[in-house]
């Protein structure tokens, strides 16, 4: 059974069978796609984690002190990836019974309607508790849309990219992740710095959400174009890139997806300590304002751009498992000492973000999609869904929290430990990994 076609779709497929009467699909067009898809999440996520710091402690939680108020946040900030399994299983419900293009528009509009939702929110004041219950609904649902927003593009991605830039083009989809900060450390940075204290908290804020909406409008766009046309939907089914049942799934790739969400952990824990951690220690623990150092976080995100395409280049010199195990060690190396630096005033915070970005941009490169190959093909578009939703829930969901409570018990080296932990998940990972490819090919 399919939806009737909307007129988006109409539109989205009368503009591709005018760039393409060929009918041919360049793996080009297929990374820009991925790219726009991806930076709109990114920016969402974003937003929403700078808020977290910035906003929410004074707007919802203003009954108890910063510091508290702050590891609230990150509390309500972990149920997005709590739900986000559950809504790759409402989703691939939704995908195989009226299609893709459905499950897009239905995922991406209620990224949107949730995002904005957030955008209206008064303070504690004027509902009282009620408000912190709203803010944990549109919490949950982006983790459900999020859920939901899987298009495949980036296995399709891997699986008609040329053998010889596997890497390099497994690297594009990553790019999201720092568009995605660049704009929103921007977008707040500018307000933080352009309007008083009570401007700001009135209404400015809520702008960088309504922007949000916008860029999931561009995004739908930009997906629905290609997973409604049919030269894309023959190349999801040559590459065997359809829905199905989670629980099966689950129980035919159970090992594989579990091995897969840790096999990144050390990328997806720096991740966070990165772009959330170090905003909250230095508005928390510093005498410095946030605008200061979402200029820093800004900048040390274009050095993590550059990074992610290094990724892709040393990736198809040494191989995507070698690098990601090289990082993990890497980031071992870095736990150690690095998040000391945080207290270290300007400089010190500039030295950690951009050694940081520099780090995180090389291994999350190529840490999407890691063991996706040891899929059943008839399981590879759900299986490689889960992995992407449970390792961002284990490596990534609960970072912030345990990182801030480590830190402001025990001092920033534990927050390192943390880290740490990560990365020797991650080489752990790898290694079980590589005897499951050992028992599969025979050797």
């Amino acid at each position: 059974m399919a939806l009737p076609t909307s007129t988006l779709e109409r539109d989205a497929r009368q503009i591709h069978a005018d760039g393409h009467r060929d009918g041919e699909v360049d793996p080009g067009e297929i990374a820009v796609g991925v790219v726009i898809g991806r930076a709109s999440e990114f920016f969402d996520f974003f937003v929403y984690a700078i808020a977290s710091v910035v906003v929410f402690p004074k707007l919802i939680f203003p009954f108890v002190d910063p510091l508290t108020g702050t590891i609230y946040s990150f509390a309500i900030f972990a149920l997005a990836f709590i739900a986000r399994p559950f809504g790759t299983a409402l989703f691939m419900a939704v995908d195989r019974r009226y299609g893709r293009s459905a499950k897009l528009t239905i995922a991406l509009f209620l990224l949107g309607t949730s995002t904005v939702a957030i955008a209206f929110l008064p303070g504690y004041d004027t509902l009282g508790t009620l408000v912190i219950w709203l803010l944990a609904a549109f919490r949950i649902g982006q983790g459900l849309a999020w859920g939901g927003t899987w298009d495949g593009l980036a296995p399709l991605l891997a699986i008609n990219a040329p053998e010889q830039r596997r890497g390099f083009y497994a690297a594009l989809p990553q790019l999201g992740a720092p568009i995605g900060l660049i704009v929103a450390s921007a977008l707040f940075a500018y307000f933080l710095g352009n309007l008083s204290a009570e401007d700001f908290f009135s209404w400015g804020w809520r702008y960088p959400f309504f922007v949000a909406f916008a860029i999931n409008v561009v995004a739908l766009f930009a997906r629905l174009r290609m997973a409604v046309t049919p030269d894309y939907v023959e190349l999801f089914k040559r590459g065997d890139l359809q829905p199905a049942r989670v629980t099966d799934t689950l129980r035919a790739e159970g090992k594989g997806i579990l091995i897969g969400a840790f096999a990144p952990l050390a990328t997806f824990a720096l991740f966070h300590m990165v772009t959330v951690f170090p905003l909250s220690w230095v508005f928390l623990f510093t005498t410095e304002g946030p605008t200061h150092f979402l200029i820093i976080e800004a900048v040390a995100a274009l050095c993590g751009l550059v990074s992610v395409f290094v990724s892709g280049v040393i990736a198809d010199r040494i191989g995507r498992r070698n690098l990601l195990g090289g990082s993990a060690a890497a980031i071992a190396v870095f736990s150690g000492f690095a998040p000391q630096l945080l207290s270290g005033g300007f400089v010190g915070e500039s030295v950690f973000m951009i050694l940081a970005f520099i780090l995180l941009g090389i291994s999350f490169g190529q840490s999407s999609g890691v063991v996706a190959s040891n899929f059943a093909p008839k399981f590879r578009y759900t299986a490689s869904a889960l992995t992407n939703d449970f390792a961002w829930l284990f490596g990534a969901g609960f970072a912030p929290l345990a990182a801030l409570l480590l830190a402001s018990n025990f001092g920033l080296l534990a927050a390192g430990a943390y880290l740490l932990s990560g990365a020797v998940c991650t080489l752990l990972a790898l290694r079980f990994n590589k005897r499951i490819e050992m028992a599969t090919s025979g050797d």
